[in-house]
């Protein structure tokens, strides 16, 4: 963890100021994890330490799932660190083309390990899980890189989803240089 935090820290994926987040919120510091995962030490960093979660937990999930647009480069280099299929989730069904939620290929019954760059509330990661399960797939976890601590773990458990973080919100604001 220590290394992860000071690598967000130094890469400046921490900022401080006055900001509202996706959940309409208002925050003193801010995550940006795209700045995090457009830097290819720190997203394999994140990958390793996601991959190594999903070891010592004994997880055995046929796909790793990431949310566009903010998951889509966590969820990718996961599953070229474990080689485990990738699927990407919209938002929302496409009008047009095919009209799919989901990119990659799935069967009915895989279980999908969902990956979220930052949890607050979790209300993108409930409604990403809700399409998901519509397409028949079962979704029990989901790891994020960071847990701001906002309620997201309780709610995810209300839908009876485990969320694993590999930063909680305090962490980074412990020693925090501001």
């Amino acid at each position: 963890m220590e290394d992860l935090k000071k690598a967000l820290e130094t890469c400046g994926a921490l900022q401080f100021g006055d900001f509202t987040l996706a959940s309409g919120a208002k925050s003193s510091y801010y995550i940006d994890i795209k700045k995090a995962s457009t830097k290819p030490e720190v997203l394999g960093l994140i990958a390793k330490q996601m991959a190594a979660k999903i070891k010592e937990m004994g997880l055995k999930p046929k796909r790793v799932g990431g949310v566009v647009l903010g998951a889509i480069p966590l969820a990718t280099a996961l599953s070229l660190e474990t080689g485990i299929p990738l699927l990407m989730v919209r938002k929302e069904k496409k009008d047009h083309g095919t009209g799919k939620l989901v990119e990659g290929d799935f069967e009915k019954g895989d279980e999908v390990l969902m990956v979220e760059d930052v949890v607050t509330t979790a209300g993108s990661c409930i409604k990403a899980i809700n399409g998901l399960r519509e397409e028949g797939v079962i979704i029990n976890r989901i790891f994020s890189v960071i847990d701001r601590e906002g309620g997201g773990k309780e709610n995810l458990a209300e839908i009876g989803v485990e969320l694993s973080a590999l930063v909680k919100g305090s962490d980074l604001l412990k020693d925090a240089s501001q």
